[in-house]
C-alpha cells in the first residue's frame, strides 16, 4: 500500500513545499487550542506545538481509517515562530504589524520551525533554526506593504518569498525553514519510512 503524508496544516506554503518535494499530501488541519509552557525556549515551543498538532490529527486519522491505512500513513505537523528578544507571533492589526516590522528593521532575528512526524510505530520531533538579517528601513518604506494581506497570517508579519523579501539582507540557514517547513531535514527523517 502506498504511503501518503497527512499534513496537519492548511498552510499553502507547507503544502507547496511538500508537493514540490514529490510527496503525495493529504491536508488535515489540526484543530487544537495551542498550549505552551511560558518557560520553554523558542525551539522547545515549536516542537511542543508541532507535537500537539500531530497527535490531534493522529486521533482523527485512527478514528476514521481502516487499520491498514493507519499503519502506512505518515502524519507531519509543523509550527513556525519568529524570535527577537521574545517570541513574535502573527500581527493582530496594521499597527501591530508595523510595530513588529519596525522592531525587526536592521536587525538579526531567528525563525524556528518545529516538526513532528508520526508513523504507526515511531515519533520524530525536531526543530530547525534560521537566522534572518533585515536591512534597515523606515516606516514609510513599508507603508504600501502594510496595506496588503501578506503580513497578517504570518509570524513576524512577513513572508521571505513575498514582497518583504526585498528587505532581507541575507540568511544563515535553511530558506524553506523561513517559509515554514525545513524540507531537507524533513526528507532526511522521512526517507527510512517511505
Amino acid at each position: 500500500m502506498e504511503k501518503k503524508i497527512i499534513l496537519a496544516s492548511k498552510s499553502p506554503r507547507r503544502i507547496e513545499l511538500l508537493t514540490k518535494a514529490g510527496f503525495d499530501v493529504v491536508v488535515m488541519p489540526a484543530d487544537i487550542e495551542e498550549r505552551v509552557d511560558p518557560e520553554l525556549k523558542p525551539h522547545e515551543v515549536v516542537m511542543s506545538l508541532a507535537k500537539q498538532k500531530a497527535y490531534a490529527v493522529r486521533e482523527s486519522v485512527y478514528a476514521c481509517s481502516n487499520p491498514l491505512s493507519a499503519q502506512t500513513d505518515i502524519i507531519v505537523a509543523a509550527d513556525t515562530i519568529v524570535s527577537l528578544d521574545e517570541i513574535i507571533g502573527k500581527p493582530t492589526n496594521v499597527a501591530d504589524a508595523e510595530k513588529i516590522l519596525m522592531h525587526l528593521s536592521g536587525r538579526k532575528h531567528q525563525v524556528y520551525s518545529g516538526v513532528a512526524i508520526l508513523t504507526y510505530n515511531a515519533e520524530i520531533i525536531f526543530a530547525e533554526k534560521t537566522d534572518v538579517f533585515f536591512k534597515p528601513y523606515a516606516a514609510s518604506d513599508i507603508k504600501d506593504y502594510l496595506g496588503t494581506d501578506e503580513p497578517y497570517d504570518k509570524a513576524g508579519a512577513y513572508a521571505i518569498q513575498g514582497y518583504f523579501g526585498r528587505f532581507i539582507d541575507h540568511i544563515e540557514g535553511d530558506y524553506d525553514n523561513v517559509m515554514g517547513l525545513p524540507v531537507s531535514t524533513l526528507v532526511r527523517y522521512l526517507t527510512p519510512y517511505m
